[in-house]
């Protein structure tokens, strides 16, 4: 656990402009910590880091400087784990480019659980969001910690999946952690916080900028044992965690959609590329191996299908008012008002364009 007074040198360390993570990993093979790092002479440092660096980290390290995020610390849920801290992830430390640091909002503890990222589209549909969330909460029933991005759409069904099958979580943000990004998710944050964590390498106060999110990917996939992604489309940040999690060394799984879905298209293209086409939480589980994957084979994730025949005429696929009409033999009237109660009931999702979503 790092010390308070140790603190300070690392916040120091982190403040230095253009010293990065390999940096700071390089000075700490030299140094056995920080402080010895900032009391060090110059002509010792330059050999590692360059005269300007060197020059950098002879300057006096200055309380002050660092008192809001010292302020923070001081609570009882906020954490700084280092390099050196023992409660730093082993999943993550093998990770070629892993940071030096990270902040951590909630239970320490929870970054040592097994973990399994579930990704995807921030703009998924609504049967998307279902199998985000049936897959997570089956996976966390059956011992594993959801980890995701705390973005709109798929992140956030993660999250409540997770909850709602072990009562934990673990986010990933690509901010400061005094800040919540997307400001809706205050609420996931907090609860997410209270029972697992929030996670960053950046500082407080640091804003959600486009170049934090791939930085968060590669954290997301590098905590994790693999990555499910469950809607992207074909140009898609939830791509490149898969593409990160396949250069980690983890295993890489993705659910198939409707080969006339934007959104089922980068999951097709990961599937083409070696990704486990899964259809169930027990397919992950004993790609995993784990202990636990044979008591959840034989059970379903997703709801069993509905008699209802409305329903079965529509299918699998989304589907216009009219093309339902001749489907049905049914009038757009009558059909408009059947699919509104099934709308209501969540059977069915009006999707963007007019067209219908059978949900399960």
């Amino acid at each position: 656990m790092t010390a308070p007074a140790d603190a300070l040198y690392w916040l120091a360390l982190e403040a230095i402009p253009g010293l990065g993570p390999d940096t700071a990993r390089r000075l700490l093979a030299r140094f056995p910590a920080p402080a010895d790092i900032f009391a060090a002479p110059a002509g010792l440092l330059s050999p590692i880091v360059g005269d300007r660096l060197a020059a950098a980290l002879n300057t006096p390290v200055k309380p002050d400087d660092h008192i809001k995020t010292l302020d923070w610390l001081a609570a009882p849920d906020a954490h700084l784990i280092t390099w050196t801290d023992p409660d730093y992830p082993e999943t993550l430390r093998n990770v070629p480019d892993a940071p030096a640091w990270l902040y951590v909002k909630g239970q320490r503890a929870a970054l040592r659980r097994p973990m399994l990222a579930i990704v995807g589209s921030r703009t998924a549909t609504a049967q998307g969001r279902r199998d985000a969330q049936a897959f997570a909460q089956a996976l966390a029933e059956a011992g594993l910690t959801i980890v995701s991005g705390l973005a709109d759409g798929i992140d956030t069904a993660a999250h409540e999946g997770g909850l709602a099958g072990n009562g934990t979580g673990v986010a990933v943000v690509g901010t400061g952690l005094d800040r919540v990004y997307p400001a809706k998710n205050r609420d996931l944050a907090h609860r997410l916080a209270a029972s697992g964590a929030l996670v960053s390498e950046f500082a407080l106060g640091t804003p959600p900028r486009p170049g934090h999110f791939p930085r968060r990917n590669r954290l997301i996939s590098g905590l994790s044992l693999g990555v499910l992604v469950v809607e992207a489309a074909h140009q898609s940040g939830s791509l490149i965690t898969a593409r990160l999690a396949a250069e980690q060394g983890r295993d890489v799984f993705a659910i198939p959609g409707s080969i006339h879905s934007p959104l089922a298209k980068g999951c097709h293209h990961l599937i083409k590329q070696g990704a486990k086409l899964v259809e169930s939480a027990a397919d992950i589980l004993e790609e995993l191996n784990l202990p636990w994957a044979i008591e959840l084979a034989a059970q379903e994730t997703l709801p069993a299908a509905t008699a209802d025949p409305l329903l079965e005429q529509m299918g699998a696929n989304p589907i216009s008012l009219d093309e339902l009409a001749v489907r049905s033999r049914l009038t757009v009237e009558s059909l408009s008002a059947m699919l509104f109660t099934h709308e209501m009931a969540g059977r069915v999702a009006l999707l963007p364009g007019g067209l219908y979503q059978r949900l399960y």
